[in-house]
């Protein structure tokens, strides 16, 4: 099955470009991500000058969670005042770029993965709070430790789309992720439901060390007294649950681990949209075999009745 790519492909190819040696020209160009993500790159200044901005909706949260931080680690030299209508802008002058071309990609691979360490943040303090966590716990046995450690930490919501979120939550042996989804009809929840039962069999069957994986209608327990959730259990709304224990949030994986975790929605329905389009193929192949069938058994030569002046009727062959 396809595995989307991490970063944007549009401005990772325009870059390029540019930085191949490419005649400058003026760009203006409104590129689409996924979520609702919106990304501006134009050349506002020169043509030598590119400025590339971003807008996300659930901005204002990753703020909260560390986010600006993140950014300044990642961009720190290139950042800009936000563009007029967007949160948080780069820009980059190719008259003085790195001098190396390794230096030139890590530069276009950053760019690229804008969105990526922007929603990266909650992950990423969630990760260091595992640790705390499990650092405090190990002073104490199960039962000795303060109520705080057992419970783990604060739940991190970031309201990405228009009535889904991701929820993260750092506990002293673990980092639980849960994704609210809405199915828009009847067959993507079956659908879904086949494609996590086939997460939960695969794990059973070859890749141990993969993350755990439930699937419910009703809101897990972690997210009991979090304000906005739907407590009805509608079957319209998914819970999906992943369960990442140490070994998926050692610092060596960490970077990987939240790159993947991040594009399970978009991942999840993408591949429910694929399949429903592929049966729907297979159903019109076969109808139309049915009705080449179907003009195949006609006879060739049909009985026609013709009438007589007088009103008899008499049948003749074709």
């Amino acid at each position: 099955m396809l595995l989307l790519d991490y970063q944007n492909v549009l401005i990772e190819s325009l870059l390029k470009d540019r930085f191949a040696g490419a005649a400058p020209i003026n760009i203006d160009q409104i590129v689409s991500d996924f979520d609702n993500v919106t990304f501006h790159i134009s050349t506002p200044e020169t043509k030598t000058k590119i400025l590339i901005s971003i807008r996300v909706k659930c901005f204002p949260e990753l703020v909260q969670y560390g986010a600006q931080a993140v950014l300044e680690r990642e961009y720190g030299p290139y950042i800009v005042s936000p563009e007029s209508g967007y949160d948080f802008s780069v820009q980059v002058d190719l008259e003085a770029l790195p001098e190396s071309q390794e230096e030139k990609d890590d530069l276009i691979r950053r760019i690229s993965l804008l969105k990526r360490n922007a929603m990266a943040a909650p992950f990423e303090q969630a990760f260091d709070e595992f640790k705390a966590l499990q650092e405090e716990a190990s002073k104490y046995t199960s039962e000795q430790a303060p109520q705080g450690v057992q419970e783990g930490g604060e739940v991190r919501a970031i309201h990405y789309r228009e009535a889904e979120a991701i929820f993260v939550k750092a506990s002293h042996d673990r980092v639980t992720v849960i994704f609210s989804t809405i199915f828009s009809d009847e067959t993507d929840r079956i659908f879904g439901k086949v494609f996590l039962q086939e997460f939960v069999d695969a794990r059973r069957r070859a890749i141990q060390n993969a993350p755990q994986v439930l699937f419910r209608n009703d809101p897990p327990l972690e997210l009991q007294g979090v304000p906005g959730i739907d407590a009805s259990g509608s079957a319209k709304i998914g819970y999906i649950t992943f369960v990442l224990f140490p070994r998926h949030l050692a610092d060596q994986r960490r970077e990987d681990v939240i790159s993947h975790i991040q594009t399970f929605r978009d991942y999840f329905h993408y591949h429910i949209k694929a399949s429903k389009a592929y049966i729907h193929s297979r159903m019109r192949r076969r109808t139309a075999d049915f009705l080449q069938v179907l003009r195949r058994a006609r006879p060739e030569a049909e009985e026609k009745e013709r009438k007589t002046a007088s009103g008899r009727t008499f049948k003749v062959q074709a």
